[in-house]
């Protein structure tokens, strides 16, 4: 007969061994992804595109950020900046890149529509009745692009059987302890686990921070205005572009995304987030991750055995980590990561709580907003 010790020491074996071999996997599939899924750029497929940027006060580094999609080597595109409040601090950084680059390429837009819950949508709803041109990128304000940006993510829209493309994306700028640990839920955890989904086939994720679609396309998905209401509007829209019988390409074409948080407070409630838009995007597969974490059940092992075996345990689950995240922040060429990766275990521990979290609370924090949950994914504003 098993003692509870042994029964709970069996169990943690489980994603302990799990959690390491998924490490290493990971590594092969970003090498693989990066590697041999070059986009199709083709360099005579220039048509005119708007590009919706919507802001909502401000945020490190706005200016420049919002500057890198005014300077892309790209021959017609316009840029629409929107913002719904017509007091909103950001307002005059726009105007003043309107007044750097010109109005025939830059349109602002103040729009107070509100359509449902999800204000990024309510304030895309704002700026697309003002697009000149059927493609349309949507790129959020902390995305920092290079020049060659609008070049590589409308090339795959050529094709007529391509509904939507998006493009991965890592964290930069951390620069306090809280910072660090959001970039390394995304450059260390999600993104690898995005890769490893589309190179198996488990799944095909649509990102919200870079899209191109066609209005059209758009349209008949039941347009911006049936996603307002969802927490997770980037992966209904993949979702939708699928289910219409178009393909959804990831680009191996990699933005950076700016970290801002205020204090620990904001990077515990993003992380409550996170997991809760993860799982109510898809839930089997993220229940299905308590299967390959690692570290916090290596610790759970040490702590129940004690011995001299669980701590030889306990440190080869972490060296694995370590290393297997080191070369993919390598590849992914995220020098930050890797100089933070002391904190990798510690987030690992802690990503354990906001998995559990996501299932017991039912309202989320957006941009100092109270919403709660309701069924298939969609929020109302908390009263």
């Amino acid at each position: 007969m098993f003692s509870l010790a042994q029964i709970l020491q069996f169990i943690c074996l489980v994603p302990i061994l799990g959690g390491a071999i998924f490490s290493i996997l990971t590594v092969f599939t970003i090498q693989h992804f990066l590697k041999n899924s070059k986009p199709n750029v083709i360099c005579n497929f220039t048509p005119p595109i708007t590009v919706l940027k919507p802001v909502r006060g401000l945020e490190k580094n706005l200016k420049h950020n919002l500057r890198t999609i005014a300077t892309q080597d790209y021959p017609n595109y316009q840029i629409i900046y929107s913002v719904q409040d017509p007091e909103d601090p950001a307002f005059s950084i726009l105007k003043e890149i309107q007044e750097e680059f010109g109005s025939d390429r830059i349109s602002l837009v103040v729009s107070t529509l509100e359509v449902g819950a999800n204000g990024k949508v309510n304030n895309l709803l704002g700026a697309i009745k003002k697009a000149r041109h059927d493609i349309i990128i949507i790129s959020d304000s902390d995305t920092n692009l290079q020049p060659d940006y609008l070049r590589k993510i409308v090339a795959p829209l050529d094709d007529p059987g391509v509904g939507c493309v998006c493009t991965l994306f890592k964290a930069i700028r951390g620069n306090h302890w809280f910072e660090k640990m959001e970039l390394l839920t995304i450059n260390a955890d999600f993104i690898p686990s995005v890769i490893f989904a589309k190179v198996t086939g488990a799944s095909n994720a649509c990102l919200g921070p870079s899209i191109a679609i066609r209005q059209s396309t758009l349209e008949t998905i039941g347009g911006l205005e049936s996603l307002a209401d969802y927490l997770v509007e980037d992966y209904e829209i993949g979702r939708r572009v699928c289910n219409s019988g178009k393909n959804m390409i990831l680009l191996p074409y990699i933005i950076d995304v700016v970290v801002d948080l205020k204090n620990s407070r904001t990077w515990w409630d993003h992380q409550v987030y996170w997991d809760q838009n993860t799982y109510l995007a898809r839930p089997f597969p993220f229940i299905a991750t308590i299967l390959i974490r690692s570290i916090p059940f290596a610790l759970l092992f040490f702590l129940i055995r004690g011995d001299i075996i669980a701590l030889y345990n306990l440190i080869v689950v972490v060296t694995i980590r370590l290393i297997t995240a080191g070369i993919t922040s390598w590849k992914m060429e995220d020098t930050e990561g890797i100089k933070s990766l002391y904190l990798l275990p510690f987030r690992d521990i802690l990503g354990l709580v906001f998995w559990a979290l996501s299932f017991t609370q039912r309202t989320v924090i957006w941009r100092g907003v109270e919403f709660e949950l309701t069924r298939h994914g969609k929020m109302v504003v908390r009263h």
